[in-house]
């Protein structure tokens, strides 16, 4: 049975159940199994036919333990995640006819129209499975910079065991993402505004990370996290990689590249382990925006916090790539000691430099690229006007990544591009880059979900960030006693 430990090296191994219900390990460091399975070739073509939620089976269950989750439970609770998706294949593909060998895997079908949905729903039906067999409540906790937090509040409506607290700088996200927020009346989320957060939802993070440190008030709580933080949201995340492998390539074993819109590392850390776990890929292209604090760390070898930088692509307005530090366990062989003095270095000066070493190694395979605003909104115009199809700022990051990069790509290998939300998510963006007046924007830069939502009303729990601390804790604490 694979057990999990911290990539700082404290406390002690745990199993899955526990690693899933605590976010955190206990000395703050993220969950990391043991070990990571193998998957060898041959077994990744016998899925090359299988639906989405089959290859989930295949993957998850070499993590989860019958004797956790039985065969019967977690196909039932893959089936019950993914019900509510609007597109009958879940996870679609689409072959760009302008870039040859360029393709996109569409991740926003589900609830909340974004990529976070594909992880968020069998996370917090984790959650409610083992809550409901303990007969226990617990209160999670999660920041948002725009999609994290519709879909943690969605996939908790409904769920008795859970109370969800989802916090978002106001301001930094858009009018559709806090609706999708503050229009669930279900009286188990609650949706939190903070005002004046100087570097955005890593503001949210660090206050998040604080709550968990203080012992009493999370076990007062019952605390958890739903953020990427949670091993359980990257474990999943892993599969769409393995799926979108197979909806690509010609022959199992051919090298696909993956374009991926990157922020807080947690996405493409799942696809790295994807790759670790033996599904063949060419190269990860980190499409960072103009904040490119992975592009630094990919280029450079500094991990390095900077003033925050508002972006089209505002989902990944990110300065500190948490999952960064999970992914390089793994990549320098396990070795907590290590992990844990840089992790102490950067809280204490706000900066790393890796040495080379330490670079060569995490750095392998990997390619980056920063694309500015103006690149991203050219990009959506341009593949709109030349065959109707309609990215969305992230999608575009990504693509317009993949274009710059071709020369460093293996001729004739294709290159799958991450679309992580709906176009209609971020209608001005849209409005901004096809020269649209008004609400004139076309059919695909509409959903009939987010159109509802602006004639509903709202509810929500307002804050300015330096009172938060204290008064996230009264607001919690309140709603459980």
């Amino acid at each position: 049975m694979i057990q999990f430990v911290s990539n700082k090296g404290g406390g002690q191994p745990v199993d899955f159940e526990t690693a899933i219900l605590d976010g955190f390990a206990s000395d703050g460091g993220l969950y990391v199994p043991t070990t990571l399975p193998k998957i060898s070739l041959q077994e990744i073509a016998k899925w090359k036919d299988y639906s989405y939620t089959a290859v989930a089976y295949e993957v998850l269950s070499r993590f989860i333990d019958e004797s956790v989750i039985s065969e019967k439970e977690l196909k039932q609770l893959l089936a019950d995640s993914f019900s509510s998706f609007y597109h009958q294949q879940l996870i679609p593909n689409y072959a760009l006819k302008s870039q040859p060998n360029f393709y996109i895997q569409e991740l926003f079908h589900g609830p909340t129209l974004s990529f976070k949905d594909v992880a968020m729903g069998f996370v917090v039906n984790l959650f409610n499975f083992f809550l409901k067999r303990r007969g226990e409540q617990m209160s999670i906790i999660v920041a948002t910079t725009g999609d994290t937090g519709p879909a943690a509040a969605h996939a908790s409506i409904g769920k008795e065991s859970l109370n969800t607290w989802v916090l978002y700088p106001k301001e930094l996200i858009t009018e559709e993402q806090e609706r999708q927020m503050t229009t669930i009346s279900a009286p188990n989320v609650f949706a939190v505004g903070v005002s004046d957060c100087p570097d955005g939802a890593d503001d949210l993070d660090i206050l998040i990370a604080d709550l968990f440190v203080d012992k009493s008030f999370k076990k007062e709580l019952n605390l958890s996290s739903v953020n990427s933080i949670n091993w359980g949201r990257v474990m999943m995340q892993t599969v769409h990689y393995f799926y979108g492998y197979l909806q690509t390539v010609n022959k199992v074993g051919e090298l696909l590249n993956f374009a991926v819109p990157s922020g807080a590392f947690g996405n493409l850390c799942a696809g790295s382990l994807a790759k670790m776990m033996g599904l063949p890929v060419g190269k990860f292209i980190i499409a960072n925006n103009q904040n490119a604090c992975l592009h630094r760390i990919f280029t450079q070898g500094i991990f390095l916090k900077k003033d925050i930088i508002a972006c089209q692509a505002s989902a990944i307005d990110i300065l500190i790539p948490y999952n960064f530090w999970r992914y390089l366990y793994f990549a320098i062989g396990q070795k907590p000691t290590k992990i844990k003095g840089w992790i102490a270095d950067f809280e204490k000066t706000g900066k790393v430099l890796f040495d080379k070493e330490t670079f060569d190694a995490y750095s392998k395979g990997y390619l980056a690229a920063i694309i500015s605003d103006e690149e991203t909104l050219a990009t959506i115009k341009s593949v709109y006007e030349t065959e109707q199809y309609l990215l969305d700022p992230h999608a575009a990051v990504a693509v317009k990544a993949a274009q710059n990069l071709v020369p460093k790509l293996s001729p004739n290998t294709k290159t799958l591009c991450l679309a992580t939300a709906h176009p209609c998510k971020f209608p001005e963006s849209i409005k901004l880059a096809l020269g649209t007046e008004s609400n004139d924007l076309p059919p695909a830069g509409k959903h009939k979900s987010v159109e509802e939502a602006k004639t509903f009303c709202q509810r929500i729990y307002s804050c300015d960030y330096k009172n938060m601390d204290t008064a996230i804790r009264r607001s919690m604490k309140a709603a459980v006693n």
